[in-house]
């Protein structure tokens, strides 16, 4: 879960003279005890679709790329078109209403510290402030290079700029090319009379220019802009076979699911059965502080008939909820107990 704030709810700590019972009771219990009420988590599959949109230019000699720089399929007509790059998946745990639960904090027991997210998930007890509180590391942006948003026309020779036709520019223009890709070979192979004296002054003049020779070559192939999206998307599991989970046009991007214009990208669910539930789940029984013990699943996209992803990710609902006996919190000896705030499983169990 993302931007969590963490709430430590310190119940009554009292000094142990007499062993007795940490009551623990499904659903919100209210009146007069106090305790804890806490939540466990159920899943949530988030997809995290990243697309980018691609504008094409063409270069203002375009028609003439094949002729003089042998460039091949340059197309002359602007274009946009987009790109589906990568899809992730990950689980989202969030407030599970049919699986409320209040810790009764009685006189002479030992209450445990719970540490709550600020929708009551639990994350951890006996454990310090922000022990259970999921990492998450932010994605850094791309940024594109924009060495090719220089504009060529500042590297044209005066006898290019007075040439009297189009064709006879990107000549012109072309043999300036042909001109700066001699020069880098020369200063690789060390052949010109003015040899820069060191590795930086060499790898400063190559640098200048590629710059020229990118730009120049624009004007015959052309540039494309590139602007990256990422788009989230959650889905809540259940075993399904190839559902929509989103819609994607290559002219307009990531689009709703009810757009036609897009193509779907469909999932698939498969519980693994990992953990058996049975047929006719008894009445429910309290006993101990409760955790979810989650299944496992198979989750596949495909698009056009090609996979796209495939990953077996923990699943809250294809699971069962177990307890951790009392006893354990009865003792003068103290648990500390972390759980995965995403699907309401145990991490580790410690004793101080």
């Amino acid at each position: 879960m993302k931007k969590k704030n963490i709430v430590l709810l310190s119940a009554l700590l009292f000094s142990v003279t007499a062993v007795a019972q940490t009551e623990v009771t499904a659903g919100v219990t209210r009146g007069k005890d106090y305790g804890v009420t806490y939540v466990l988590p159920k899943t949530e599959i988030e997809l995290t679709v990243q697309v980018t949109k691609n504008t094409y230019t063409p270069g203002e000699f375009s028609k003439y790329a094949d002729r003089y720089l042998r460039l091949n399929n340059v197309s002359p007509e602007p274009e946009t078109y987009w790109t589906l790059d990568k899809i992730q998946t990950e689980v989202i745990g969030v407030p599970d209403k049919e699986n409320v639960y209040f810790v009764k904090m009685k006189d002479k027991t030992v209450a445990p510290l719970i540490e709550l997210s600020k929708d009551g998930i639990v994350y951890s007890i006996n454990m310090p402030l922000g022990s259970g509180q999921k990492k998450v590391t932010p994605i850094q942006p791309k940024t594109a290079n924009n060495a090719s948003n220089l504009n060529p026309r500042n590297f044209l020779t005066e006898e290019i700029l007075m040439a009297n036709s189009t064709a006879k520019m990107a000549e012109l223009v072309a043999k300036e090319i042909y001109s700066i890709r001699e020069s880098k070979n020369a200063l690789l192979r060390g052949e010109t009379d003015n040899m820069p004296k060191d590795g930086a002054q060499l790898k400063l003049m190559l640098d200048n220019l590629t710059l020229q020779e990118r730009a120049l070559t624009e004007m015959f192939a052309g540039k494309v802009e590139v602007e990256e999206k990422t788009y989230n998307f959650r889905i809540v599991p259940k075993e399904m076979q190839n559902e929509v989970a989103f819609r994607f046009s290559k002219k307009l991007g990531v689009v709703a699911n009810n757009d036609l214009a897009g193509e779907p990208i469909y999932i698939t669910v498969t519980d693994l059965k990992t953990i058996t539930i049975p047929a006719e789940l008894p009445k429910k029984q309290v006993d101990g502080i409760a955790y979810n013990a989650p299944g496992r699943a198979k989750v596949t996209l495909s698009y056009h008939n090609e996979e796209l992803y495939n990953a077996e990710i923990p699943i809250t609902q294809f699971g069962v909820v177990e307890y951790l006996a009392p006893v354990l919190f009865n003792k003068n000896s103290t648990i500390k107990v972390l759980f995965n705030p995403d699907t309401g499983a145990l991490v580790k169990v410690d004793k101080e």
